[in-house]
């Protein structure tokens, strides 16, 4: 699914979101030296990991500068890296195919992400799971159209991101609401921008795209728009998002302990309450979850 392209405008809100999301603390972790012994030598002789990310993803990664972040991911890495007992440092590139070059060769050691899990792209990698995501509709305040499923969108005009697999899974949903006689519109945008503008002007009834950056957008017009059909497969199946190590290493299990200990200590419920993102939580992270 394309659900990383924003605009300026998105940007600037992300940081007036970001600004009041800092007053919430999250709690210092003491390092723990089991995990820190799986963490590289050569990383912690340096004293650091650069972990990378490919851009603004609100709530979850908000991009202050190139080696800046804020949000869920940047919150959860601090609190890793104290486990690990090193410092965290970023780095933003642009797209997923230099990320994992970049991880190839050495120049970065790790992606908190969260990046999309799929099995195509496990042949060097591994994903360490702590999101599960969903699909789901930005409708305008009230519902009007009692969107409550997939099902609902028949007869109606929706905005969706334009070659993503939301598109495609909404093109065969269209194609079953022709078959039935109800003529449906499909509005394809380059940007989640555009697609939340349609909605909130009502030249669209809703926009189909991932429930997490959703959340982010109506929790930014609160007065105009509302969620709509959450936390349901929508035409998907399970969809999981995490972070990224090198394939069976040392350094995903310590990512993978250092998750564990932040589930069972709370502290990855607070990042995530923090953001808004409870809908988003796993009861447990695990490695390459998506089958």
């Amino acid at each position: 699914m394309a659900m990383k392209t924003f605009g300026l405008s998105a940007l600037l809100a992300a940081l007036l979101m970001a600004s009041s999301a800092q007053a919430e603390d999250v709690p210092v972790q003491q390092v723990n030296q089991d995990v820190r012994a799986l963490v590289p030598q050569a990383i912690r002789d340096r004293g650091y990991m650069v972990a990378v990310n490919t851009g603004s993803y609100p709530p979850y990664e908000i991009i202050i500068s190139p080696t800046e972040v804020e949000g869920a991911a940047a919150d959860l890495a601090v609190a890793m890296g104290q486990i690990m007992g090193v410092e965290i440092r970023h780095q933003t590139i642009g797209g997923l195919a230099p990320m994992l070059a970049g991880l190839d060769a050495g120049r970065y050691d790790m992606s908190v992400g969260p990046i999309g899990d799929f099995p195509d792209r496990r042949a060097k990698i591994d994903f360490i799971d702590w999101v599960r995501e969903y699909v789901a509709f930005a409708v305008q305040k009230g519902n009007p159209h009692n969107i409550q499923s997939l099902d609902d969108v028949c007869g109606l005009n929706i905005a969706v991101m334009a070659a993503g697999s939301a598109e495609r899974v909404l093109k065969k949903k269209v194609g079953e609401c022709e078959a039935a006689g109800k003529p449906t519109t499909i509005q394809s945008f380059q940007d989640q921008n555009g697609a939340i503008l349609a909605v909130r002007s009502k030249r669209a009834d809703g926009f189909f795209s991932g429930q997490a950056p959703l959340t982010y957008f109506v929790s930014q017009a609160p007065n105009l728009l509302d969620l709509a059909a959450t936390n349901l497969p929508n035409g998907f199946g399970d969809i999981y998002q995490g972070g990224i190590a090198p394939k069976d290493s040392d350094l995903g299990k310590a990512m993978l302990m250092s998750l564990d200990m932040l589930v069972e200590n709370g502290t990855y419920e607070q990042i995530m309450k923090k953001w808004g993102l409870e809908r988003n939580m796993v009861e447990k992270a695990g490695v390459n979850l998506a089958k």
